[in-house]
């Protein structure tokens, strides 16, 4: 079985990037296609793989800017040749799906969400999105068309995988397709539980406008309790001029098991498709305190492994701080949890879900949607 992979930008490295990792080690031999591979953000994380780009990296700027070429992005992608293989494997949250693949061969598509800003935030997305006024104003236009070839290129997919049943409602919804939910992986081994805690929260994540950094940031200039923020994004320069003292940006480049483990809890106040960061936090023993929402209504357990707050304002996120008991969750049944979403438990699913798939493509020319392994 000839397998090739897809993912739409090889640029950062975020939940995605680690599902795409997990999936090339299932699948060493595999060719990846991507859009752009920028080795200037990811370094060598890639380095040993065969990787196939788009004519967009060789365009002028189409590294660093290549969202300039947005509107090219459904040629660009339509355009990668993969005659001879059996199964493409799309790891995707907005073109790579769009891929065309010869007869005879299965589309597997990943889906991480019914790309975002055609879909769900569609109608908040051109106004938090930081362009020109004059693109602003014909933004809707590209995105009407981006979104009727979007629409498209779902038909395509032979099955669909979502990362949640959050996403699979999210995917019939926009699609009218059915999926089988097979959760990301989270590398559990590289976290621990820490012999004793410190006084701080953590929130982690890129710094984007969805992310509610902004919320967190709020609540806790009015508790005046340290936060520690890990990731990047250009988001960072605003919430660092909202920030009081109390609050610490940690950059990327940190040591997570260390700074989560001795974190009294994490906070999670965005909606998130799944969300690997919570789960994280709980490998380390830690509790989440989560808006009622999104993925996490399917990883958290509350009252055992974190808490929820009802309503995404800053002044219900600091009560349920201040309610929060850390002491009254075991590290040791958080962790348990958190390890029902191990990477071995993504590849094995992944790996049984692709073989009787490929099985009945083989036998019948057609495939069915698959429950999950």
């Amino acid at each position: 079985m000839r397998v090739a992979l897809v993912h739409e930008y090889l640029n950062q490295l975020g939940g995605a990037e680690r599902v795409l990792e997990a999936l090339h080690e299932l699948y060493p031999e595999a060719v990846v296609h991507t859009l752009v591979h920028d080795k200037s953000k990811v370094g060598d994380t890639f380095k040993d793989w065969n990787i196939i780009t788009s004519i967009i990296e060789r365009l002028p700027g189409g590294k660093k800017r290549y969202k300039w070429y947005l509107l090219a992005m459904p040629a660009a992608i339509e355009s990668f040749n993969f005659n001879g293989y059996d199964v493409v494997i799309s790891d995707a949250s907005a073109f790579a799906k769009g891929i065309i693949v010869p007869p005879g061969t299965l589309h597997i598509c990943y889906c991480h969400t019914p790309t975002r800003y055609l879909w769900s935030d569609a109608h908040t997305y051109p106004n938090e999105v930081r362009v020109p006024r004059l693109v602003r104003k014909v933004l809707p236009l590209a995105l009407n068309y981006l979104r009727t070839w979007d629409r498209q290129a779902a038909d395509r997919v032979d099955l669909f995988i979502a990362n949640s049943k959050f996403v699979a409602q999210r995917i019939h919804k926009y699609y009218r397709r059915p999926s089988t939910v097979i959760y990301p992986p989270v590398d559990t081994s590289k976290f621990s539980i820490a012999p004793e805690l410190g006084n701080y929260y953590v929130m982690m994540g890129r710094l984007r406008p969805y992310k509610k950094f902004d919320l967190a940031i709020q609540a806790f200039n009015a508790l005046n309790i340290p936060l520690k923020i890990i990731g990047v994004g250009e988001e960072e320069a605003a919430l660092r001029k909202l920030a009081k003292p109390n609050i610490e940006f940690l950059g990327y480049n940190v040591d997570r098991s260390a700074v989560l483990s001795r974190a009294l809890g994490f906070i999670n106040p965005q909606v998130e498709d799944f969300g690997i960061a919570p789960v994280e936090a709980m490998a380390c023993g830690r509790p989440v305190i989560a808006y009622r929402a999104g993925g996490v209504l399917e990883t958290i357990i509350e009252g055992e492994t974190g808490a929820f707050f009802d309503e995404q304002t800053w002044e219900s996120l600091a009560d349920t701080i201040i309610r929060l008991k850390s002491k009254q969750f075991d590290p040791q049944r958080i962790r348990q949890h958190a390890q029902t979403f191990d990477t071995a438990v993504f590849k094995q699913h992944i790996a049984e879900f692709v073989d009787t798939a490929y099985a009945q493509y083989r036998s019948t020319g057609r495939v069915d949607t698959l429950q999950a392994p």
